[in-house]
């Protein structure tokens, strides 16, 4: 069974837009792409000109493939615009799978907003953290 990629973005563009509504949110203005031939899907989400300021922009990045028993799945990228972090969120066709939950699911996750990032932490090069043993130690051991 072929996923429909089009179909599916405009479930997670509802499922965004009901979602944004029962929290009195803002509200965004899509623009979808779609590649058949590659297999790829794109929505582009800007704030509504009426939204608050501050209001995230973002995109769901889409790409459906097969994996090596046959079976479609497809992934979700998620991203805000200046934030460097992109979750991804697998889903796996399989006969019981609701597809509108899953675009709830996708959307509510990109309504959350961007995950913490992590502070980066400088590591010490690998020569630094090796004590040198002293040359005559080793070589009075070794005689």
């Amino acid at each position: 069974m072929p996923i429909r990629l089009l179909s599916f973005l405009n479930d997670i563009d509802q499922a965004l837009a009901k979602e944004s509504a029962s929290q009195m949110g803002p509200s965004w203005q899509s623009t979808r792409m779609v590649s058949y031939h590659q297999s790829l899907a794109r929505m582009v989400l800007q704030p509504a000109p009426d939204s608050a300021p501050g209001t995230p922009a973002g995109s769901v990045f889409l790409q459906s493939f097969l994996l090596s028993d046959g079976t479609p799945c497809l992934k979700a990228t998620l991203g805000w615009d200046g934030h460097p972090s992109a979750p991804v969120i697998a889903v796996y066709a399989k006969p019981e799978l609701d597809w509108k939950l899953e675009a709830r699911r996708i959307a509510a996750a990109w309504f959350a907003g961007p995950p913490a990032v992590a502070p980066v932490v400088e590591v010490p090069a690998m020569e630094s953290l090796v004590a040198e043993a002293p040359v005559q130690k080793l070589a009075s051991a070794i005689s």
